[in-house]
């Protein structure tokens, strides 16, 4: 077979399996897409674009072959014989077939293997929701000192006995002061730290009030 004739047969090949894997919801051919104002990847000659094609239509088939991924939303993109696979995988078994049936492909180098499977989603939240909360647990005690040493280092109320606690931004200010306008002044300390985002001052209480 001629050089002419092996590129229109690639050219076929990738447009039947191309509009095969459409009709079974797996992701579009080509370079990754994205933002345009960042890098993409994609392929470094014309030849290796047409190679890059043709492997990314035998991946589809061959996923589309396995029974495991009928369940599966994958997009595939190959750039200079490395491809990745997007998307979502029923589970942690069919992210194995995947990659493993996307390795068998003739011409394919490596395989970066970036679907997603329910648990590895469910995880990735909780990672977030607890650092979430360690960064939140870090600022309030951060807010906490600050207040308290902005108390103590006030020539008008170094001498208070003021306990403070921050929860979520907001300051608690407990304790006894001489009068309204001492309660006001400390109130008025802990609103200037930053972070703050109320001051409460309903368990300060006026001595002998």
């Amino acid at each position: 077979m001629n050089k002419t004739s092996f590129y229109r047969t690639a050219v076929r090949n990738t447009l039947i399996a191309a509009g095969l894997a459409a009709g079974f919801g797996f992701g579009s051919a080509g370079a990754a897409s994205g933002d345009d104002s960042n890098p993409q990847a994609h392929s470094d000659s014309a030849s290796a674009a047409v190679s890059d094609t043709v492997i990314t239509a035998k991946v589809k088939a061959k996923l589309m072959g396995e029974d495991s991924l009928k369940k599966s939303d994958i997009s595939v993109t190959t750039t200079n014989g490395v491809v990745t696979l997007d998307g979502s995988a029923g589970g942690s078994h069919a992210k194995s077939v995947a990659e493993a049936a996307t390795k068998s492909v003739a011409g394919v180098r490596s395989v970066d293997n970036n679907l997603q499977t329910p648990v590895s989603s469910e995880t990735s939240v909780r990672r977030h929701e607890t650092v979430a909360t360690t960064e939140r647990v870090m600022s309030d005690s951060w807010i906490t000192g600050k207040v308290k040493s902005g108390i103590l280092a006030d020539s008008l109320s170094k001498g208070f006995d003021v306990n403070v606690v921050t929860i979520h931004g907001v300051v608690v200010l407990k304790g006894q002061l001489a009068n309204r306008d001492a309660i006001d002044h400390v109130k008025d300390i802990a609103e200037k730290v930053k972070g703050v985002k109320s001051v409460d001052t309903s368990a300060l209480t006026v001595s002998g009030g």
